[in-house]
């Protein structure tokens, strides 16, 4: 009996050895493994309309073969060839690639699939970003970026012209109401290619289909109207609903669209008439929102004054700032200067007509002066023991050099509740080794233009929370400070409506910067 239970204490141990040979296989194996390869999309700010794909020949990258339009998303894979992953001659790799969205082909169940795509990638650990088979064609990497908005349609359903029309305050916002609830309208959004284009069409379509409803002057100024009511509500923080900053934001916006194309037209600016608010609004190298990918992830072309969204949270609130900012928008873009010097009080009224400009300095480029170590890795290789790693749209920190480039950690980098950035470097590739060809380590991290905040160096601030760029003009011109008299609703837009008096802009405004007056 006592050598029975001896037998069976051994085989106890023996289980127990075994188990515990097990977990230690199991952590070290998880310990080599590194997040997949992300989901990444194909875009240049107002680049071509299509991006071109590439021959994998046996020699290396071929010609290009085809093309995919911006906002093609895909799961990437680095193509390994005798040991070594591909690669230009400056260490930028080429990929092999899966597509998840083709915007040519999309309809609206491509929001799902991308999100599904989006949540799969970033749970999920491999043990290198090898392509599973030898493709036939790849990317470049520098045409790809990390993206995380799906594609957005317009939920189906249809408005009522009448009752929009009847909700409005002025001729004007009525042409505009009932614009986003006619069938030309809803036409715009139906697919994720060339929405800009879409939208002109659709107004073209509207204007003619009411021949002799509306004066055409009218109805040529409510167009131009709702080109300016949708830059100002996408171009300002949508976050601040209806508080009274952020209406004034809107106010402010509207002017600068304003002076762009009154008095100081120029068709560099997209403004081929006087009063041109259309070709200003609408030319995305004057406000970015524009550009043809951004309209596939936003709502800016969108019916978004439909009636049967009112009740959608979402539509709801746009609809609330919209209807918060359309009074002082007709009267800045089609008003008197003895109205301008009314909605901007304390102003001078030719300074108030020279602005064109502004930026928002939290929406500037970070950068991290003082972090020596810090780079932004656009797109590059790292290796450990022949398993390679794409490293694409990531700031890291450059750690030790090692025979073929350096050891790495990537720096997260998260904004608090009071807006500062805050850095977390976190070991996501234990020992791999990133491609020397792409570590400068020349600016020291610091940024050309770097400033506390993103505004001018001659402002003084207690404490430092973020570092932003700056644009090359902000010392051509003059900050200037606008204050608003607003009817206020709160960030939630349901708040009862009080006055209230603030100002937006000023040399040392950390959210908003106004320039007017620069060449």
């Amino acid at each position: 009996m006592v050598a029975h239970n001896r037998l069976l204490v051994r085989l106890l141990v023996l289980v127990w050895m075994g188990l515990n040979a097990i977990g230690l296989i199991t952590t070290a194996q998880a310990a080599t493994l590194i997040p997949a390869a992300p989901v990444m999309t194909l875009y240049q700010f107002n680049g071509p309309a299509r991006m071109s794909y590439y021959a994998l020949t046996p020699h290396g990258v071929g010609a290009a073969v085809g093309s995919l339009p911006q906002g093609t998303s895909v799961i990437p894979c680095l193509v390994v060839r005798n040991g070594q992953a591909l690669t230009d001659d400056s260490g930028a790799p080429y990929v092999g690639f899966e597509i998840v969205v083709n915007p040519d082909e999309a309809t609206p169940a491509a929001t799902a699939r991308f999100q599904r795509a989006l949540a799969e990638r970033k749970t999920r650990q491999v043990t290198n970003h090898h392509c599973s088979a030898q493709p036939t064609h790849v990317l470049r990497i520098r045409d790809l970026s990390v993206l995380e908005r799906p594609p957005s349609f317009d939920p189906p359903g249809r408005g009522d012209p009448d009752r929009a029309a009847r909700a409005a305050t002025s001729r004007l916002d009525a042409i505009v109401r009932t614009f986003h609830n006619s069938p030309e309208c809803a036409q715009v959004n139906r697919h994720l290619v060339g929405r800009r284009a879409a939208l002109a069409t659709a107004w073209d379509r509207f204007i003619a289909n009411h021949a002799g409803q509306w004066e055409k002057t009218t109805v040529a100024r409510a167009k131009h109207l709702d080109y300016t009511l949708r830059t100002a509500l996408y171009e300002g923080h949508l976050g601040r609903g209806c508080n009274a900053y952020g209406a004034c934001e809107r106010n402010v916006i509207v002017l600068s669209i304003r002076n762009r194309a009154v008095g100081q037209c120029s068709s560099r600016q997209g403004c081929q008439f006087p009063g041109d608010f259309q070709g200003v609004t609408s030319n995305p190298r004057q406000y970015n929102i524009w550009d043809a990918y951004l309209t596939q992830i936003s709502g800016l072309t969108s019916c978004y004054l439909r009636t049967d969204l009112a009740e959608q949270p979402a539509p709801q609130r746009l609809q609330a700032m919209y209807t918060q900012t359309v009074g002082a928008a007709e009267k800045i873009l089609y008003g008197s200067s003895a109205e301008l010097l009314e909605l901007f009080p304390g102003n001078d009224l030719d300074d108030l007509t020279a602005l064109r400009h502004y930026y928002h300095p939290p929406a500037m480029g970070k950068c991290f002066p003082t972090e020596r170590r810090l780079e932004y890795i656009t797109g590059a290789v790292a290796e450990r023991g022949g398993n390679f790693a794409l490293i694409a749209n990531l700031r890291v920190h450059v750690d030790t050099a090692v025979s073929g480039g350096y050891r790495f950690r990537e720096a997260r980098t998260t904004t608090d509740a009071g807006g500062n950035d805050r850095i977390q470097l976190i070991d996501r590739y234990p020992g791999f080794v990133l491609d020397e060809r792409k570590v400068e380590l020349s600016s020291g991290g610091a940024a050309r233009r770097c400033t506390p905040y993103g505004v001018s160096t001659s402002c003084q601030f207690d404490e430092i929370g973020r570092y932003r760029t700056t644009p090359s003009w902000l010392t051509a011109g003059k900050p200037l400070a606008l204050t608003c008299r607003i009817q206020t609703r709160g960030r939630s837009c349901t708040d009862s409506p009080r006055q209230q008096r603030v100002t937006v802009g000023g040399a040392c405004d950390i959210d908003m910067m106004p320039m007017t007056r620069v060449p």
